[in-house]
């Protein structure tokens, strides 16, 4: 499923009726927890939670016109997609969440290097969701970034 959109809105106003509330909901949550100095935009085809040029102007480094990405949300076909490159990148991050998971859901968890998939959109853990997304400051991630992905 590709939505082209301008603005997380317009993402929103694209995802089939019957899926939208617990995007919206997954989105606020996002918002609520999201720490001081990411901003949210539209990336890589996706809403995206970024850290902007004005803190760190060297953006992505697979694509400097980018600002750099921290989580990303999507809606796919048959799932919804949280993209989270803390989890990819951080193993003490990653080893929480897992840990965390089955006390939040009974759902098995679906999940690739960095990405959450949730394929029934009324088993979000969003309580989770809020946890994780607090748990890293845009200092932390611009070091992690710095110290785990980004080519020297």
């Amino acid at each position: 499923m590709k939505i082209n959109a301008n603005s997380p809105e317009q993402y929103i106003e694209q995802i089939p009726s019957e899926r939208r509330n617990s995007f919206e909901m997954l989105r606020r949550v996002i918002l609520e927890n999201l720490p001081e100095g990411f901003s949210e935009t539209i990336n890589y085809g996706m809403i995206g939670y970024v850290v902007p040029f004005v803190i760190y102007p060297g953006g992505y480094q697979a694509d400097p016109k980018q600002p750099l990405p921290f989580v990303n949300i999507a809606s796919q076909k048959n799932y919804f997609a949280l993209h989270h490159l803390g989890l990819y990148a951080d193993k003490k991050l990653l080893d929480w969440f897992v840990d965390e998971y089955p006390k939040f859901s009974k759902k098995k968890l679906d999940m690739g290097k960095g990405c959450v998939r949730f394929k029934d959109p009324h088993d979000i853990p969003f309580e989770l969701i809020g946890k994780l997304i607090s748990k890293v400051s845009v200092n932390e991630w611009i070091s992690t970034y710095e110290s785990t992905i980004k080519k020297k």
